[in-house]
């Protein structure tokens, strides 16, 4: 995979709850992040008294972050009425030559800043709240 255009990372919330997508208005900057806990199983006869993992054990987690300027679109108000309501509705994450990520999310932070001479900016966290699919690109 070759170098990429960052912006073409893109975080999409589903605004209606039927499957339809649009991208998180104005979004300058996003992350996703993958992680899986490690179950530890060495003991006294592990081989030379290395770690020994289980493999396919763990939680398996994903997190999404971004900032960006506020714009007051139909995501932004659809991110604030999730982050209100606690709900857990479908985002995509759109890796560039990679793929696809799709699943439910929480937001898990929301704020929101600016500065008497600048733009009224936001950022947000998401948490992955179930299983992910991954569509290759």
């Amino acid at each position: 995979m070759g170098a990429q255009n960052g912006k073409d990372l893109l975080i999409k919330i589903d605004v209606s709850g039927d499957g339809t997508f649009s991208t998180m208005a104005g979004l300058r900057a996003t992350r996703v992040s993958f992680n899986t806990e490690t179950v530890d199983v060495t003991s006294l006869e592990s081989q030379g008294g290395w770690r020994e993992l289980l493999a396919g054990a763990g939680v398996k987690s994903a997190s999404i972050s971004g900032s960006g300027v506020f714009k007051d679109d139909a995501t932004d108000a659809r991110a604030r009425q999730i982050f209100f309501d606690g709900e857990t509705p479908d985002f995509q994450v759109i890796i560039p030559d990679f793929g696809t990520v799709e699943g439910a999310f929480q937001v898990t932070s929301l704020e929101y800043a600016g500065s008497h001479n600048g733009e009224a900016t936001y950022e947000v966290a998401l948490s992955s709240a179930g299983q992910l699919s991954f569509v290759e690109a």
